[in-house]
């Protein structure tokens, strides 16, 4: 049976260099790198190596990357120290943001006082950027918390707009990259974006192992406390081949952007018109059809498919080899709608399945054309 992987959203494949450089430095630079000796200098020095290695492609310094298990955690720093170390009393998000930002903010209500204002969402998943701009005039210190690309609509925020607008105001401006990052270039010397948050894994790289972007100055303090690892920002050993890893993971991402980027482009546009040819009532979610406003990564398709068809169509693609979802794996033990769809779809659209299609540089125009053939038997 054929296997065809298109749920690189949530997860995709380490590439083989990235594995081969993790397991070089997994069998010979085991030290500590908090120890003195010889073998903690030579593991520091690959992680400061790293650091500025993904510095430089994001053009900042070395000092404002720090290394953390993931996306999540890098969230959960920013959010949690923003509010308790930076005086934050008033978050403004989006209802369509990743639950690592969401619930985290919702606990925060529950800890601390503090105002939370939802910026409206348009019918097509964009926000409203007069409205964002009308919730910036508050005398209240303030953050901004919105996701760069929306990781089940693929929605592109013009982050360079929301950041002038966070500036002109005097708040903070937070975003989860871990959809864009290895995947745009990001010049963060010219966006005046306060906090980032990276994740390894959706760039081909390993999981457990992020970053976060501080910009340098900012006052945050650590989440976990123990040694004074990551300049005493997050205590814990640092796991040394993971960090090798994502930098393995980001140079080869940004060294062949334009040419990877490009193919999957053009994957995703073969798709699309594939779609819309053998299914005509096929409708697309948000802007995820549209290449110049969305990721080019993925697309979030809503199925003219009947109700009693509809709860099993996601098992029956999976018997038949094909790996996709409904939204966000972190939400895949769930049965409720999801949180994304829900803001933007009609009640009816609702009761369809919608599912997301992402892809990478591993697969091909014949993995689509199997995808096709195998909706064909069920639509």
């Amino acid at each position: 049976m054929k296997q065809i992987y298109l749920d690189n959203a949530a997860t995709t494949q380490i590439r083989d260099e990235v594995i081969d450089v993790m397991a070089k430095v997994m069998k010979n630079n085991y030290g500590n790198a908090s120890s003195s000796h010889s073998f903690g200098r030579a593991s520091k020095s690959l992680i400061e190596k790293s650091r500025k290695s993904i510095a430089g492609f994001l053009n900042v310094s070395a000092g404002e990357i720090y290394f953390t298990s993931g996306g999540t955690e890098a969230d959960n720093l920013v959010l949690r120290s923003a509010v308790r170390d930076l005086k934050v009393t008033h978050i403004i998000t989006s209802k369509i943001e990743h639950h690592a930002v969401l619930h985290t903010i919702d606990q925060l209500k529950t800890e601390h006082d503090i105002s939370i204002s939802f910026v409206d969402i348009e019918n097509d998943g964009q926000i409203n950027y007069t409205h964002l701009e009308d919730l910036l005039q508050n005398s209240n210190k303030t953050l901004v918390s919105l996701m760069h690309v929306n990781n089940e609509i693929g929605n592109i925020l013009d982050i360079e707009r929301v950041a002038e607008l966070c500036k002109e105001h005097h708040a903070l401006f937070h975003s989860d990259t871990v959809q864009s990052v290895g995947h745009y270039a990001l010049n963060l010397k010219e966006i005046p974006i306060d906090f980032l948050a990276a994740s390894a894994h959706k760039f081909h790289g390993p999981k457990g192992v992020g970053f976060v972007f501080i910009r340098k100055n900012s006052g945050l303090k650590p989440l976990i406390f123990g040694g004074e690892q990551e300049r005493g920002l997050r205590a814990g050993t640092e796991s040394v081949h993971n960090i090798v890893g994502i930098e393995e993971a980001l140079k080869i991402a940004y060294t062949n952007l334009d040419k990877e980027s490009a193919y999957i482009k053009d994957l995703k546009q073969y798709f699309v018109n594939r779609l819309l040819t053998e299914f005509p009532l096929v409708t697309f979610n948000g802007l995820s059809a549209d290449l110049e406003k969305s990721t080019y990564t993925l697309v979030n398709v809503c199925l003219p498919v009947s109700a009693e068809k509809t709860a099993m169509l996601l098992f029956q693609l999976d018997l038949k080899g094909i790996a996709c979802s409904k939204g966000s794996a972190c939400q895949s033990g769930s049965s409720q709608v999801s949180h994304v769809l829900y803001e933007i779809l009609s009640d009816e659209d609702l009761q369809k399945p919608s599912i997301r299609f992402s892809f990478s540089t591993y697969n091909s125009k014949e993995d689509i054309d199997y995808v096709i053939t195998v909706l064909k038997e069920f639509i």
